[in-house]
This record gives structure tokens, C-alpha cells and sequence, in this order.
């Protein structure tokens, strides 16, 4: 198939207020996703089990101290998260705020104005949206403020109470500090799987980012919920070789694997079902909208990673996949945020499910187990 691309080459009593009421309404507007949100959503039990949760996550995970002021952002598709996080936050602070935004089209779409500005002023930001803000300049700019952010792209109910978020974030921390040893003075990367992925790239492994262990307590902090995977930029043009995506796309179990063939760290070509036919033309889109010189940016392999989370599950929901234990996942698109020069609006990421992968000449995952 002729390339798409380019040529090759803290405590009290918890009311619930006002706020939350308007909120309810403005949930009905749009249809939530269907999994993990019809009517189970509804009844008491989890209900409960979603304050529990996100007692979790303001308690725990961000750690809120009173009179921090916490932002909280959702979107139609994950209302019932946001008044679960608004309700246990305020246990914490009295200066919290919850903010519904419309639903984004993509991973890494800015947020509208209103709301970046609001994140600069946060000691905290928690986003639970149906598409990542993770790596957005807003993000990045509430961080250089000061703020401490926690993002969860695609989160539903059923996986902010089970899976992923039930794990001992304290233990992913342990897991990850003692992985470091392994990945020092290492270069090269090469994964390989039985599907046909191929694909050797080089790394700097004092880039290697550790801190997705679900605990973030200081400014300047930023994690992923559920959080467990270590991460780094592969070095922009060293990546070659075929990289086969049979688990999850974005937020899609795939029927068939998507064949990418990279080039100097650019996509330049993709096969499979119809879902390689949205994906040319989602990235197209993408690309329309920067300036000419840069288009072919948006296909930059932008981010490699492995799952630490044993709890994690394969889902359809990426937020957890590429957290699973024993998987790897590359992403495409936007790296800006990981240091790289790809600032092009998208990142979305697509992941392995049962990868052998090499540092060097140490083996650290084969067939999708985590190699002690």
C-alpha cells in the first residue's frame, strides 16, 4: 500500500450542594458512554463505592491539605466521577471547584480558555475527561505554576471502583524505584512480539520517567489514574522497524492488530481493518490544522512505556491497558510534554499485549512477563 503519510525515507461532614444538583442536569445533555454507565451508575451501592474511590484519590493519591485550591474538571461523559471526586476533596478543603467542560475530540486537545486559565491558579488539578488533557500546553502551564495534576482520560465507573484503581499505589512506587537499577546506562530499546512487531530505537535513560506510581504529593508532580508504568521519549528519528498494535487503540479493543511501519521515528504507514482508514484520517485532521512544514510531525512515535499495575486490566480503555502488568505501549503524536520537538495537538496511544522487550542485551519482559 502506498504510504498515507510522506515518502518513505482533608475531614467533615460531606453536603452535597448546590453545585452538584446543576451538575446532575447538565450530565443529561449527553448520553454517557456505555460501558461501566447505564444503570449500574444509578444505585446506592455504587454510588458509595465511588466516594470510596475518589476518597482514594484526594486522600491518598494527591494528598489535598486544607485550604489547597483544587480544581476539578469532567466532562458530560464523567459527571458522576467528578461529584464523587467534588464531595471527597471538600472533606479536605473548602476551596474546591468543579468545573464541566465540553467533550473533547481528541487526546490532547487544548481545553477552551476559561478553563486553562483557571488551571494556572490550582495548587491541585484532577481531570477525569473523556479524552486526555495530559499533554496539553494548559497542563504544562498549571505545572510551571505550581500545580500538582492528576489526569484520567476515559475514565468510567466501573474502572474508577475495580481494576487499576484498586491497586497498593505504595507498592507500584516500590516497583518502579527498583526497576531504576535496570534501566540505568542502557541505550538501545528493541521490542519484539509473535505478531510481527520489530522495532529497535534509542533512549536516554536519565529520561526515564518513574513517578507514575499513583502518589503525587508535591507541586510540580503530574500522574495518570490509574497509575503504574514506567515511560521515556525515544530519541526523535532513531526508531525503525514495524510495530503491531493487537490490544487497544486509543480507547478500542482491536478486532484485527494495526501494522505501523516507522521510519526515523515517523510513521509512514499503516495497515488493517477500517480502523487504520480513521486513523489516517483523524491524524490528517490533526495535521490540518498546524503549519505545512510541520505535518508530518503528527506521525512521530512520541512515547514508549511498560504496565507495573497488576491489577490493571485489558478493557478497551487505554487509561488502564498500558498500565497492565507485562504490557508496552507506543504512542504517536504530541511529545512536547516528554521534552521532543512534535508539538502537534494529538497523542494517542495503541498497546502491545504480550511484547518480549530488550535494554540493551537485558531482557526485561518476555511474552508479556515481567522478567525479575
Amino acid at each position: 500500500m502506498a504510504s498515507p503519510f510522506r515518502r518513505k525515507s482533608k475531614e467533615r461532614e460531606v453536603v452535597v450542594g448546590e453545585e452538584d444538583v446543576e451538575l446532575e442536569e447538565v450530565i443529561q445533555e449527553e448520553e454517557p458512554d456505555k460501558k461501566g454507565s447505564p444503570s449500574e451508575i444509578e444505585n446506592l451501592p455504587l454510588q458509595d463505592s465511588l466516594f470510596e474511590s475518589a476518597k482514594r484519590v484526594t486522600h491518598t493519591c494527591m494528598d489535598i491539605r486544607r485550604g489547597e485550591n483544587v480544581l476539578i474538571v469532567c466532562d458530560p461523559t464523567t459527571g458522576e466521577i467528578g461529584q464523587a471526586l467534588h464531595r471527597a476533596a471538600t472533606e479536605r478543603s473548602d476551596r474546591v471547584l468543579l468545573i464541566v467542560m465540553p467533550k473533547g475530540r481528541h487526546h490532547g486537545e487544548e481545553p477552551p480558555p476559561p478553563v486553562a486559565n483557571l488551571m494556572r491558579l490550582q495548587q491541585i488539578v484532577i481531570a477525569p475527561t473523556k479524552y486526555s488533557l495530559t499533554h496539553t500546553r494548559a497542563i504544562r502551564t498549571a505545572m510551571k505554576e505550581g500545580a500538582r495534576v492528576a489526569t484520567m482520560p476515559g475514565m468510567t465507573a466501573e474502572m474508577f471502583v475495580n481494576g487499576g484503581m484498586t491497586a497498593d499505589f505504595n507498592a507500584i512506587k516500590k516497583s518502579l524505584s527498583d526497576i531504576s537499577s535496570t534501566l540505568r546506562r542502557k541505550r538501545l530499546v528493541h521490542v519484539k512480539d509473535s505478531n510481527g512487531t520489530d522495532v529497535e530505537f534509542e533512549v536516554s535513560w536519565k529520561d526515564w520517567k518513574l513517578d507514575d506510581n499513583g502518589i503525587c504529593n508535591r507541586p510540580k508532580m503530574i500522574t495518570n489514574l490509574p497509575a503504574g508504568k514506567a515511560f521515556v521519549l525515544p530519541k526523535e528519528g532513531s526508531m525503525n522497524g514495524t510495530i503491531v498494535i493487537d490490544g487497544t487503540w486509543e480507547s478500542t479493543l482491536l478486532d484485527e492488530p494495526l501494522e505501523l511501519e516507522v521510519e526515523n521515528g515517523i510513521v509512514i504507514d499503516i495497515k488493517g481493518d477500517t480502523t487504520a482508514a480513521q486513523i489516517r484520517q483523524q491524524f490528517g485532521e490533526a495535521a490540518s490544522r498546524i503549519r505545512s512544514k510541520d505535518r508530518e510531525l503528527v506521525w512521530t512515535v512520541a512515547e514508549f512505556g511498560f504496565g507495573m499495575n497488576p491489577n490493571a486490566r485489558i478493557t478497551g480503555h487505554v487509561l488502564e491497558d498500558e498500565k497492565q502488568l507485562g504490557t508496552c505501549y507506543f504512542a504517536i503524536g504530541d511529545n512536547t510534554s516528554l521534552g521532543g520537538n512534535a508539538a502537534v495537538g494529538i497523542h494517542i496511544p495503541g498497546v502491545i499485549s504480550k511484547p518480549s522487550v530488550w535494554l540493551d542485551d537485558t531482557q526485561i519482559l518476555d511474552s508479556g512477563k515481567l522478567i525479575d
